[in-house]
């Protein structure tokens, strides 16, 4: 994919009402401090669109990145960020499960999971919560870079098994350092977009 045009379109808050797109989407989610924006600067080829913080759980919108006016990037809030209340954690559940079954427009979802550790809690709920919402998502395995291309293979099984996924998962290492996995993640997009 070249880039040629980006624009966050919209942003929605907790309370706001979604926006009702006639262009594919495609969702990224994925706990607070697994590389999120890392992940959708890259993909952008931009250093800093999304906006990255040193405090995890920043991202407490559903943000919608129209790109070359054709396909919306959408960027869900973190997940499972230990100081943010247990009431807002609530809402921002509730607001990313309204917008998985509210989306006409959603082709795909895409987890993000970092390749260095088992699966939190929270990581499996969010995993089977994607399915029971009818989707199959896509496992994006963040941070390659931080671990050995010897041991790729065994936290790739880790990671398979830890979250129980169905057979035929897709997963992609991914590294936001050295942009591995780029290629392979627009290719599916593209693949969604065009509804193959």
């Amino acid at each position: 994919m070249i880039i040629k045009s980006i624009n966050l379109e919209t942003v929605c808050g907790i309370t706001s009402t979604l926006p009702e797109n006639r262009k594919p989407e495609v969702a990224f989610a994925g706990k607070s401090n697994v590389g999120k924006s890392s992940l959708i600067n890259t993909l952008m080829n931009r250093k800093s669109y999304a906006r990255i913080s040193a405090t995890p759980g920043k991202t407490q919108t559903i943000n919608f990145y129209n790109i070359n006016d054709r396909l919306y990037l959408v960027d869900l809030p973190g997940y499972g960020y230990a100081k943010v209340s247990e009431k807002e954690k609530a809402q921002w559940g509730r607001m990313i499960e309204r917008y998985l079954h509210a989306s006409t427009q959603l082709k795909a979802v895409f987890l993000l999971i970092d390749i260095r550790h088992e699966p939190s809690a929270n990581d499996k709920m969010m995993y089977k919560w994607i399915v029971e919402q009818g989707y199959e998502p896509v496992i994006i395995a963040t941070k390659l870079d931080k671990i050995k291309r010897s041991q790729v293979q065994k936290h790739v099984k880790m990671l398979k098994e830890g979250l129980g996924l169905v057979p035929g998962t897709k997963i992609i290492p991914f590294s936001s350092v050295t942009k591995q996995g780029r290629d392979e993640i627009w290719e599916l997009i593209e693949m969604f977009e065009q509804g193959d």
